[in-house]
């Protein structure tokens, strides 16, 4: 099997608080990725979460510098995801409506190649784990063991043209799941986006699930975004349209509140929010704060990508 090695940029071990409810991760290896697409919603009743993953998994070897992952209870109960509410207790409460079965996304605009993909082909994808940092625009922070693939990988199958600048995503937006949805908020369905160059960028990926478990509702089943060196409203979840464009497309907060929230929103902690410092965040889970780090401390990796811009005007 191949090893993937993390980059030493990825979270640190001194960072983590152990999770007990963590399934060995011998058992993540073995079995095939028909299993998995045959499961449930990945929310059950009670302290039962998803069901481990039964795909065939690339796990990276266990790196000193790794940080403690936030405990799945936590991640799985403290949550943004406004079609289900705007407490953080809602998704968690509410996202049991949500049907992930069947569940397709439309790859379309300038691609050679438009495919829709059903959640058999996502998971058909060679999956792996990526620990990574999520920073929140709110000030709060976590680190989560996701499942998933390079989102690269996917657009690749779609030949995008030479016209392709950037890719936008869409959330489903269905008021017969989504009781959140009935409060104008935002304005639906949620939308975000990237650069063509961002989206490419390996550290970019789809997550299909978490912990070793399929991705649970309230996280953004059956599919999400995960781009760890922005903020984490650009990880858009529950996605139902990816679409090539040759001009920025628009995104959600920034439509509903351009001076807070830009279209880049890399982590910056010397940018801070209209309304707060983004100096320091707090760990879920611990009790004081920690600085910030520039790009989520992915700035190795991801910098070149704005040699040249203005981080503060390009926000």
């Amino acid at each position: 099997m191949l090893i993937k090695v993390r980059s030493a940029s990825q979270a640190s071990e001194n960072e983590v608080t152990p999770r007990g409810l963590f399934l060995s991760r011998r058992s993540i290896m073995a079995g095939g990725a028909a299993a998995l697409a045959l499961g449930g919603t990945g929310v059950l009743p009670g302290p039962a979460l998803a069901a481990p993953f039964q795909a065939p998994l690339t796990v990276s070897p266990k790196d000193p510098k790794l940080d403690a992952q936030t405990p799945m209870k936590s991640a799985t109960s403290y949550n943004n995801f406004y079609e289900f509410g705007t407490d953080k207790t809602d998704p968690s409460e509410n996202a049991g409506t949500l049907r992930t079965r069947p569940w397709e996304i439309a790859v379309d605009g300038e691609a050679g190649k438009p495919t829709t993909f059903g959640i058999e082909d996502l998971l058909s994808f060679p999956l792996e784990e990526r620990v990574y940092r999520l920073r929140c625009v709110e000030g709060w922070s976590m680190v989560i063991p996701w499942v998933g693939f390079p989102l690269a990988e996917l657009l690749k199958r779609v030949d995008p043209t030479g016209n392709a600048k950037y890719v936008a995503f869409q959330t489903l937006a269905d008021r017969s799941q989504m009781p959140g949805l009935k409060y104008p908020v935002l304005q639906w369905p949620y939308v975000e986006g990237l650069r063509m160059d961002e989206a490419m960028h390996p550290l970019t990926i789809l997550a299909v699930g978490m912990y070793g478990e399929t991705l649970p509702n309230q996280n953004g089943a059956p599919v999400r975004l995960v781009v760890p060196w922005k903020y984490g409203f650009k990880s858009i979840k529950s996605i139902v349209r990816i679409t090539l464009t040759q001009d920025q497309p628009p995104t959600s907060w920034n439509r509903s509140q351009p001076r807070e929230y830009g279209f880049y929103s890399n982590v910056n902690p010397e940018v801070d929010h209209p309304r707060w410092s983004q100096a320091t965040e707090r760990r879920v889970g611990e009790f004081s704060r920690r600085k910030t780090l520039p790009f989520n401390g992915y700035g190795e990796e991801v910098a070149s990508l704005y040699a040249g811009m203005d981080l503060r005007k390009n926000y």
